[in-house]
Parts: structure tokens; C-alpha cells; sequence
């Protein structure tokens, strides 16, 4: 393999239309094709004509942190108005968040973002990779590791 890079991510969600619902209104992200066969529900996102996510209605449970596997989802922006554009939006939608407002990565670079959950509880970050020093109204910043 000369190069390599992440493709899109699948989630698992117990109810897909909330979660399509969720992701096209919260990430602009759009459908570029959908299953609606009982028992075969899914959803393919894109932006700007890259699949992203794929959401599978296969849960009857929503996400738990205790279990081995996704950690969270990342998307990058360009820039910390980007962010707090984003952060807008999800505030309208009555996201929850992890933190209040844009925290700087406590790796000691500049990359910071909004840290919240989707629907079915599935860990979310935007971010920037640069513009968020100084910005954290949260003391002690964390990795996106933990939250």
C-alpha cells in the first residue's frame, strides 16, 4: 500500500430517521442513497460528494463508552468560526455537550473544538486544526481522548 487514509465511518443507531434528522441538519451533511427495507434501514452521508457516514439501523441500545470499540467521530474545519458555527447549530438542536464552548486539545498544539453526542449517545468532535489556544472555558484542557 503506497497511501492510505480513513474512508467514511458506519454507525450503529437504534432509530434511523432521527439520526438522519440528526446529521444532515447538525453536519449539512446529505443523503446520497437510503435502504428502506424493514430490517435493512441505512443511510449514506456525504459532503461535497465524499461519503462520510453510513448509519445502520441494526441497535436496540444506544452508545456505551464501557465497551471496546468506536471511541468518537472526529471532523476538522478549517477554521474556529467554523467551529463555532457548528456549535451554534447543535445548541439550536439541543445537542448535548461534553464541555461548554470550544476547548483547545491539551496536547499543547493550537487544534481545539466542541466535544457532544449524537441521538443515540455516539461521542462527536468538530474541530479546528489551529486558532484555539487561549480559548478554553475549561481549566486543565483535555485530549480529545477523554471526555
Amino acid at each position: 500500500m503506497s497511501t492510505m487514509q480513513t474512508g467514511h465511518v458506519g454507525i450503529n443507531v437504534t432509530d434511523i430517521e432521527r439520526s438522519i434528522a440528526f446529521y444532515t441538519k447538525a453536519l449539512g451533511l446529505s443523503i446520497s442513497a437510503e435502504g428502506k427495507e424493514d430490517g435493512r434501514r441505512f443511510a449514506l452521508l456525504t459532503r461535497d460528494g465524499q461519503l462520510l457516514v453510513a448509519l445502520w439501523q441494526q441497535s436496540t441500545e444506544g452508545f456505551a463508552t464501557d465497551r471496546a470499540g468506536l471511541h468518537h467521530m472526529s471532523f476538522q474545519v478549517e477554521s474556529v468560526e467554523d467551529v463555532k458555527s457548528a456549535e451554534q447549530v447543535l445548541r439550536e438542536l439541543g445537542t448535548e455537550f461534553a464541555y461548554d464552548g470550544i476547548v483547545p486539545h491539551g496536547e499543547g498544539a493550537s487544534s481545539g473544538g466542541i466535544f457532544f453526542t449524537d441521538p443515540d449517545g455516539t461521542r462527536l468532535e468538530i474541530y479546528a486544526p489551529e486558532g484555539a489556544e487561549g480559548t478554553a472555558p475549561v481549566a486543565g484542557a483535555p485530549t480529545c481522548g477523554f471526555f
